[in-house]
């Protein structure tokens, strides 16, 4: 099987889907390798964090371009959205087989039934597949063997979403039984789902319908009784590609250029190194410039939540309101201002 991986990986690269039989045996084969991982991965620096990608396949290969070094760490929500989920989630299982010492995944809350059902991997596989359910239910298994966050030279912690009140020490992260669906609420939904806010304290029901809303003294106190420096996440979208937020304790990466294709921000990957130095390498959507910011200062604009606040509703009314405000506006800066409470 492994004289595959090749094979596999230059048919995807060529943005071609596996035929299901290859399919079905490399998701078994990703399965077995993260049955073996812990839910806590302890990983050495220099390593390069990615946020979000969302199956926007071309812009995966734009990012692969960039001076990435050779150890890379995805922060999950490879699937939904765009239009290529399949292809991206494919070529990621391939990588991290055939590198299984310079690739990383972790589980954002979209590697979920929860949100695959509403947001378009589901159809997507029906639709690339002829209909063989074997494809999902294969996908939504090997999600449930994702690692939950990663511990970088033990003084950077990277995870999807954000903390948790039930979480006050990274071995409560370590024995989480990470092996299911994403619940609804606790300490595993929190990680997913939670988002830091720069104008509270403490820690607020989020506005998504899961997880929670931390402030500065929240992740303050996670650093000092872990004795980390920085927590590193994905979760959402930063028009300048990235955020950096409470005295550069927490960093927001969104690897996601042009979101949904019109949104028209940027995206950004964070290289950690030896000594846990942070570069941020800016990128466009595929084609474009790349630029880098070494530890630039917290991007002015606040987060992104318009897209969470419509969790509840189907992916046809998400891409109504995505339209409506591009038909507003070309720049999509309505849309942005609506999604900051701007209005």
């Amino acid at each position: 099987m492994a004289n595959d991986l090749p094979a596999w990986f230059e048919r995807l690269s060529k943005s071609q889907p596996l035929d299901v039989t290859s399919l079905l045996r490399l998701i078994a084969l990703s399965k077995e390798h993260l049955a073996n991982q812990p839910t806590l991965l302890d990983l050495p620096a220099p390593i390069t964090i990615c946020g979000d990608i969302h199956g926007q396949f071309s812009d995966l290969l734009t990012l692969m371009t960039l001076d990435i070094g050779q150890r890379i760490l995805f922060l999950g929500d490879f699937v939904d959205r765009g239009s290529h989920s399949v292809e991206t989630i494919s070529f990621l299982l391939v990588r991290m087989i055939r590198f299984p010492e310079s690739t990383f995944l972790i589980r954002g809350n979209h590697e979920s039934r929860q949100t695959t059902t509403v947001y378009g991997f589901q159809t997507e596989c029906d639709k690339k597949y002829n209909g063989d359910t074997r494809v999902y239910k294969a996908f939504m298994d090997v999600f449930d063997y994702l690692p939950l966050g990663a511990l970088v030279n033990n003084q950077l912690l990277a995870i999807h979403g954000g903390l948790s009140p039930a979480i006050h020490y990274l071995d409560q992260i370590r024995m989480i039984n990470r092996v299911m669906e994403i619940p609804s609420d606790g300490a595993f939904a929190d990680l997913v789902w939670s988002d830091p806010e720069p104008k509270t304290n403490g820690f607020h029901l989020s506005p998504r319908g899961a997880g929670y809303m931390f402030g500065g003294d929240i992740v303050e106190k996670f650093l000092h009784l872990n004795d980390l420096q920085h927590i590193s996440r994905a979760h959402q979208l930063c028009m300048e590609g990235y955020q950096v937020l409470f005295r550069d304790t927490l960093s927001t990466i969104w690897s996601a250029p042009n979101y949904c294709y019109r949104f028209g921000n940027l995206a950004s990957v964070m290289s950690v190194g030896d000594h846990l130095e942070r570069e941020y390498k800016i990128f466009q959507q595929a084609g474009a410039t790349t630029q880098s910011k070494l530890d630039a200062p917290a991007a002015t604009d606040e987060v992104f939540f318009f897209l969470g606040f419509l969790n509840a509703f189907s992916l046809d009314l998400t891409t109504l309101a995505i339209s409506a405000a591009s038909w507003y506006t070309s720049e999509s800066r309505w849309l942005y201002l609506l999604a900051n409470n701007q209005f």
